[in-house]
């Protein structure tokens, strides 16, 4: 079982079932082979709460069978614990589908990677509906990259809150800190300075002296910066569906980047019903 969230997890995941539902309503008509690929995919179950457990999004998806199944499901989870649960889930709740099951205890970098491979391979045989659910900002750049050109739908979640926290107000971020922006925006140390901070020249005793202020809507613009980086990879994105703490902090954007229009329609209509 894996802790997490309030009841904002609960609508991420059924956001992403019902746009399942439809992405596999559209499939069900087409030649391609489907394949359903989580980058974060726990233990199967979510406990939200003390007294809360709900289903989790690998669970949601297994289970869809009307109006069709995915022919291929690709689990990637980090956590030996989270997999061996996951891999005893399906085995009890879904032995008919299991052969149809991958269940990989690695890096999701990695296996974004390898899913890369094997579309170049097979591009023409496969369509793809991914969903990337980090817990922190462990995603890099350079595996959303590797997903250009191919008939895949990514939903995302962007821990924006948690990056806007990276980008100390003084501008002097740590190294550790600055390595994983870099690493997870695909931009350089100096351009993550210009796009969030504005330089203020302070006159000292004997000389000036240049300090940094940190941007006040530096969440949207760390919104903003990702989307324009997957149009950079993907022809359209969706509006977010915003995730907010009970202090009515921003936590995380929520998206789906597509090279179909029509996907991008279908998932601004599902997230427009969950918007408060």
């Amino acid at each position: 079982m894996t802790t997490f969230g309030g009841s904002w997890t609960e609508q991420k995941a059924q956001i992403v079932e019902k746009y399942a539902q439809a992405y596999l309503q559209i499939m069900k008509e087409r030649p391609w082979k489907t394949l359903y690929f989580d980058g974060f995919a726990g233990a199967g179950s979510i406990e939200i709460s003390n007294s809360k457990e709900i289903e989790g999004v690998a669970k949601r998806i297994l289970k869809i069978n009307n109006p069709t199944s995915f022919d291929l499901y690709y689990f990637v989870e980090l956590s030996a614990s989270k997999a061996a649960s996951l891999k005893k889930m399906v085995k009890k709740d879904f032995p008919e589908k299991e052969k149809f099951v991958f269940i990989v205890q690695q890096d999701c970098n990695q296996k974004l990677a390898d899913l890369s491979v094997f579309l170049n391979k097979n591009k023409n045989e496969f369509r793809v509906l991914a969903f990337i659910d980090p817990y922190g900002m462990e995603l890099r750049w350079e595996s959303v990259e590797r997903l250009k050109g191919y008939g895949l739908d990514l939903w995302l979640l962007l821990p924006t809150g948690l990056g806007t926290r990276l980008l100390t107000r003084s501008g002097r971020i740590p190294q550790k800190w600055m390595i994983k922006l870099e690493s997870f925006l695909g931009i350089s140390s100096e351009t993550i300075q210009d796009t969030f901070y504005q330089k203020s020249m302070q006159t000292e005793l004997f000389e000036e002296e240049q300090s940094l202020i940190k941007e006040k809507q530096s969440i949207q613009k760390l919104h903003t910066l990702f989307k324009n980086r997957l149009l950079s990879v993907f022809n359209y994105v969706s509006k977010p569906y915003v995730i907010r703490n009970k202090n009515n902090s921003i936590m995380y954007h929520f998206l789906l980047a597509s090279n179909n229009r029509t996907a991008i329609k279908i998932a601004n209509d599902i997230i427009k019903k969950y918007e408060l």
